[in-house]
């Protein structure tokens, strides 16, 4: 009797989080796409800030939230990228499509390289070395000054122009840095969704008994690395498209404890937890700090106030008080 209830309860249990889930994205869509109609250029430029770090958020999530693997060097796949770019087309002399695939490649590649190192370790381990390594290309940035142009940074970017559009705009580029959020969120949350983001949660949870399952949990956490570090360079990418204008600081810790911040406080495992993160953080930064002077310690209030009222992170707890409060209505 019991078993026959669990298991009826359980499809509309699901069904009713599914639903929540969809509405959730539909209304976040709505907002996205109409924002520039009704938005001035300091709001829309706002919002490009906002995707670029939602996308660097949503990257490092994989690692964070669906692997249980927390790093404070994720910044290093957004700055290298940056950097590439940067390098290949101001020095180069080659094409923004050719300096693009130059960064994005390389940055993957270094991805591939870091994995290898991080992930001798975990948890506490993985954390710091994942930080050390970031360091180490942060010192390099600054202090390489022939390649690097050390603390003056490399400057004389210009955006692309795909099929002729000018992206000097607005919300021309607003329009391009939504595109590429679409499309990097729709194939993270099918890499998550999938037969290997359901391993790769199981090696989160359990991964002695996905190793006794025959699972190569380091092989599947190295791919989620590099993956990760894949799209880490494409919000790199956007990054030096909108700043046209790259700097160590780009490489720095906190870059990265900013990226992990939004994941937290979002909600972590989730693939609206770190959008929603990224929206606090930049609006914390660019808006609330032409107001406030110390806006990091409004930024640590509010990250305190996450942790003690919804320790889960903002999505995954409004969803929990909100059945709380339907139930209880009921």
């Amino acid at each position: 009797m019991t078993i026959e209830t669990t298991s009826s309860a359980t499809p509309a249990v699901e069904a009713k989080s599914s639903t929540l889930r969809i509405a959730f994205y539909a209304v976040m869509g709505v907002v996205l796409l109409v924002l520039p109609m009704f938005s001035g250029d300091f709001y829309i430029n706002l919002a490009s800030q906002i995707l670029i770090a939602a996308i660097f958020a949503l990257s490092l999530n994989l690692l964070v939230g669906y692997g249980g693997l927390s790093s404070l060097g994720h910044a290093s796949f957004l700055g290298l990228a940056a950097y590439f770019a940067a390098w290949f087309f101001t020095r180069g002399g080659v094409d923004h499509v050719s300096a693009a695939v130059i960064a994005i490649l390389a940055t993957s590649v270094v991805a591939g390289l870091f994995g290898l190192i991080s992930l001798r370790a975990s948890g506490l381990g993985f954390l710091m070395i994942t930080l050390a390594l970031s360091q180490v290309l942060w010192g390099v940035a600054f202090r390489w000054a022939a390649v690097t142009n050390g603390d003056n940074g490399l400057s004389g970017m210009t955006r692309p122009m795909p099929f002729g559009i000018d992206l000097n705009g607005a919300a021309n580029f607003y329009w391009f840095a939504l595109i590429i959020f679409g499309v990097s969120f729709i194939l993270m949350a099918i890499f998550t969704e999938s037969a290997f983001g359901s391993a790769l949660r199981g090696t989160r949870d359990q991964p002695r008994r996905m190793a006794a399952l025959g699972f190569d949990v380091w092989m599947i956490r190295w791919i989620t690395f590099v993956y990760a570090g894949f799209w880490g360079g494409v919000s790199g990418l956007l990054y030096v498209y909108y700043h046209k204008y790259i700097h160590p600081t780009s490489l720095s810790i906190t870059t990265s404890a900013e990226g992990l911040l939004s994941v937290i406080a979002g909600g972590s495992g989730t693939l609206g937890g770190p959008v929603v993160g990224s929206i606090l953080v930049v609006m914390l930064k660019n808006y609330a700090s032409a107001y406030i002077e110390r806006w990091n310690m409004l930024l640590g209030f509010v990250f305190l106030f996450i942790v003690l009222v919804m320790p889960e992170g903002l999505v995954p707890g409004t969803k929990r008080l909100f059945n709380r409060f339907k139930g209880g209505a009921k």
